[in-house]
């Protein structure tokens, strides 16, 4: 009697080369694949702020990190799709959210308006909270400024004042901000503000106190915005 044995080629390590084309063989995801979709998807919030664009370029790192990996492993890495989609869409937002921001910042200043920020209506780190110089010489300038509602500062979900903050942290949290921090509203017309979340443009006439002026709620301000305009 003889016996027939099958013999099948083998690699360096002798294992059988047909056993990495079996359809079961494991494969794990690639871990930099999964990032670079993560971070691309939490890029998309760039298209509120230019600020929350850095997501969007660490996933295009990432995908180019797993793309590396597949070329190196390509029967022990799976996932190369996910790399593909978190490129795709982290390269589109780079591109698209930039000019979205540049548009808007060249077309949003109303005629006869100069833009400022809290930069200079903020009083120097370490320095006592009151207006500085480059605050005072706006007094009575028609200006265009932006920032977040205060919660604390309306009186009703369709109040026609309110209290004006630079950053998110002081909008969300409710906490007293410094007083060079802060700007009372006052709307013209039929505009009304409720509670929001967002970051908001307006546009009118700025009037700086040397003294500080109470308000409800607050501990008081400096600044008071006559705005005739509100978006």
């Amino acid at each position: 009697m003889s016996t027939t044995t099958q013999s099948s080629s083998l690699d360096r390590d002798n294992v059988p080369v047909d056993l990495y084309d079996d359809e079961y063989a494991y494969s794990s995801v690639s871990r930099a694949a999964v990032l670079s979709l993560v971070f691309s998807l939490l890029g998309l919030l760039s298209w509120y702020s230019p600020l929350l664009l850095f997501p969007s370029v660490l996933a295009c790192i990432f995908a180019l990190v797993a793309f590396g990996n597949f070329r190196k492993y390509p029967r022990e890495l799976s996932g190369k799709s996910l790399a593909q989609i978190g490129a795709l869409i982290s390269l589109a937002t780079l591109i698209v959210a930039p000019f979205k921001h540049a548009y808007i910042y060249y077309t949003e200043l109303p005629e006869g308006y100069e833009r400022i920020s809290f930069t200079a209506l903020k009083s120097p780190l370490g320095a006592p909270d009151l207006p500085p110089q480059s605050a005072i010489e706006l007094d009575g300038k028609k200006v265009f400024l932006k920032g977040y509602i205060h919660p604390t500062s309306l009186s009703s979900n369709a109040s026609k004042t309110f209290v004006l903050v630079p950053d998110w942290a002081t909008c969300c949290f409710g906490k007293q901000p410094p007083l060079t921090h802060m700007v009372e509203v006052r709307l013209t017309g039929d505009q009304f503000a409720s509670k929001s979340l967002r970051r908001h443009s307006l546009a009118g006439t700025l009037s700086v106190h040397p003294y500080k002026k109470q308000i409800d709620g607050l501990d008081g301000v400096f600044y008071e915005l006559e705005a005739d305009h509100f978006e």
